[in-house]
């Protein structure tokens, strides 16, 4: 069975986080482990308290993992403090991690900053060269690349900073986009520009969608599969995640991780 590792904060609502990250880690097949790094206060109607784990800890979580559960894919998502970047940085280096999604978790559905200001730049300075893929909304995006992203246009001249950047690819989320009838998702790989168009589902249960679409592109890779098979996945299991969301709460409610995942072809071994 092959192992994936979230890197991210815990929400004590179940929907995103490190709770999400391990829900879809299951539905795909894959064992999931978690280094965590901070501890929320938090349900569907916003966070009311956060708090950062000493990065030392971050640390051992990290090389315990590394040590004896050693990923094959594994993904950061809230870091919470410009120390925690910092240190998780420098153990993916350290144990050599290279099959690396970066989640650039900045701020919560609900509006909520989860991310010190001035880790913002360290992101883009410590963990973007180090990543496979970064995974970044339109507003994430922007604070990334110094540039207005609200188009898909520049959603693919996003996508190519960030690989100018050091990381070897982008996808570049459109779920804020203006059109009220289709998101598209832009992915910059290999020199090329993909888009992902799907029908806008109307639906308040967003909550949790970023870290279950980066938690089900690791586990794609974790299990061989190639960076565009891997994106398009997740896409398809977040989407039909969303349509069969169980209204849960009274704000921005969790999506449904019960929906099966994209069958396994028959040449992909545990």
């Amino acid at each position: 069975m092959r192992i994936a590792l979230t890197i991210a904060g815990s929400d004590s609502g179940g929907a995103a986080g490190m709770q999400a990250d391990l829900k879809t880690f299951h539905q795909f097949g894959v064992f999931g482990t978690s280094a965590i790094t901070a501890v929320t206060a938090q349900n569907t109607l916003g966070v009311s308290a956060w708090q950062a784990l000493p990065a030392a800890l971050v640390a051992r979580q990290i090389d315990a993992l590394a040590d004896d559960l050693r990923p094959a894919a594994l993904k950061s998502g809230m870091l919470g403090s410009r120390e925690i970047v910092e240190i998780v940085a420098e153990r993916i280096g350290h144990h050599r991690l290279t099959t690396y999604v970066l989640d650039p978790v900045m701020v919560a559905t609900s509006g909520d900053r989860l991310l010190d200001r001035d880790a913002e730049q360290v992101i883009a300075r410590r963990l973007v060269p180090l990543a496979l893929l970064v995974t970044p909304n339109l507003n994430e995006a922007e604070i990334l690349v110094d540039a207005p992203v609200r188009t898909p246009e520049q959603m693919a001249h996003a996508g190519r900073a960030l690989v100018r950047m050091g990381a070897r690819a982008a996808l570049v989320k459109g779920g804020h986009l203006a059109d009220p009838a289709t998101i598209v998702d832009v992915l910059v790989h290999d020199g090329s520009v993909r888009r992902f168009p799907h029908e806008r589902i109307d639906t308040t249960s967003t909550h949790g969608t970023g870290c279950t679409l980066s938690a089900a592109i690791t586990a794609g890779l974790a299990l061989g599969r190639p960076l565009e098979q891997a994106v398009a996945d997740g896409l398809d299991f977040v989407h039909r995640a969303m349509a069969a969301a169980p209204g849960l709460g009274r704000g921005h409610g969790p999506l449904n991780h019960f929906v099966p995942a994209p069958p396994r072809p028959p040449s992909e071994g545990l």
